[in-house]
């Protein structure tokens, strides 16, 4: 029951968290219609470089509100779950990584690194960490839990935003020409 009362005292975080998340989901799918209907398409590795992550990370969030919304019997199991949510989001970002760093349709400049690549990295280690702490430090834990949401939830709202800036003004509507 410790563990019930301990995640009840973050539910209202976690619907507002969660709930954003998931219609932020939605609006990416807008944001990809956007990308499908302009002259000028990108390439499929572009998009799994810098428009799926977003979803990706819209959808970690809206799984870890779920998880630590969940009536857990211990913290130790909302840990492990959340754990293996982190460290699957630390993987998943070094092949983002992999990726930005093979595109060729578009040059990452120093801030698609940032926001693509480091700050999602920074967010699943703090997510890894406060729910491997989550057990035997339930406060910190979830503060830093509450962080990597947060983090992520912006980091998903910056990039979209970044996408539909890009396609509206940055994004030249002719193919470009070899030998130019």
């Amino acid at each position: 029951m410790a563990a019930q009362d301990t995640l009840l005292a973050w539910e209202n975080f976690y619907i507002i968290v969660g709930s954003s998340a998931g219609a932020l989901t939605g609006l990416q799918f807008v944001v990809m219609a956007l990308i499908a209907e302009s002259r000028r398409r990108t390439g499929m590795h572009e998009i799994d470089t810098f428009g799926t992550p977003t979803v990706v990370h819209f959808c970690a969030v809206l799984l870890v509100s779920a998880i630590l919304s969940a009536p857990w019997p211990g913290l130790l199991e909302a840990g492990i779950a959340a754990g293996i949510c982190g460290a699957v989001g630390i993987v998943y970002t070094l092949i983002v990584l992999r990726r930005a760093r093979r595109v060729t349709l578009y040059k990452p400049v120093l801030e698609d690194w940032i926001w693509h690549c480091a700050l999602p990295l920074i967010a699943y280690v703090i997510l890894f960490v406060g729910a491997a702490t989550l057990p035997r430090r339930p406060v910190p834990a979830l503060f830093g839990i509450a962080t990597f949401a947060l983090l992520l939830l912006f980091i998903g709202i910056h990039n979209a935003w970044d996408t539909v800036t890009y396609i509206a003004l940055g994004m030249d509507e002719s193919p470009p020409t070899t030998g130019a």
